[in-house]
């Protein structure tokens, strides 16, 4: 059988990946096609850093994916914000967020749709009934994120908010 999977583990996300949980913060941002990316120091910015700052406290989930010798590929995490210091993909402060990305270099092998669907059925698991997100409506992660089951209920600024029931499906 061919696979146009990259074979690859996926593990708990725990407080020591911290500094690899910066740099897929910054592959998240959506940079359109001929734009430079921002400077790194953009996650210095309150509205970014609360995505990671202090992994590891009570309610954060999170996968990582890694390569046959270790190294890391990607990750997906969730996280509970409140309506005092919201995230882009803010519902309610009982709908955790989801943030997903992978390295350039492991995208398009199906690294991320594993990485969601094993992060959602975590969410499911936890307890969780929804889960959000905040994508531009010109990523290509559009299509996935539709294809799993995420609708849009909002828009903030150019951004998409999108919500996955997760008792319904995938």
């Amino acid at each position: 059988m061919v696979s146009s999977e990259v074979p690859c583990t996926i593990r708990p996300l725990l407080p020591q990946d911290e500094p690899f949980l910066w740099e897929m913060l910054y592959q998240a941002i959506y940079v359109p096609p001929g734009d430079a990316p921002p400077a790194r120091s953009i996650l210095d910015q309150p509205e970014l850093a609360h995505y990671v700052r202090g992994w590891g406290r009570p309610g954060d989930l999170g996968l990582l994916a890694e390569d046959a010798e270790g190294s890391p590929l990607g990750a997906a995490w969730l996280r509970l914000f409140d309506a005092d210091d919201p995230g882009y993909g803010f519902v309610d402060d009982q709908t955790p967020e989801l943030s997903i990305a992978l390295l350039p270099g492991a995208r398009g092998w199906g690294t991320g749709s594993r990485l969601m669907a094993a992060l959602l059925e975590q969410a499911r698991a936890a307890g969780h009934r929804t889960v959000s997100l905040s994508v531009s409506p010109d990523s290509p992660a559009l299509r996935l994120y539709q294809q799993l089951g995420f609708v849009t209920v909002g828009q903030v600024g150019g951004s998409l908010t999108m919500l996955k029931e997760l008792s319904k499906g995938r």
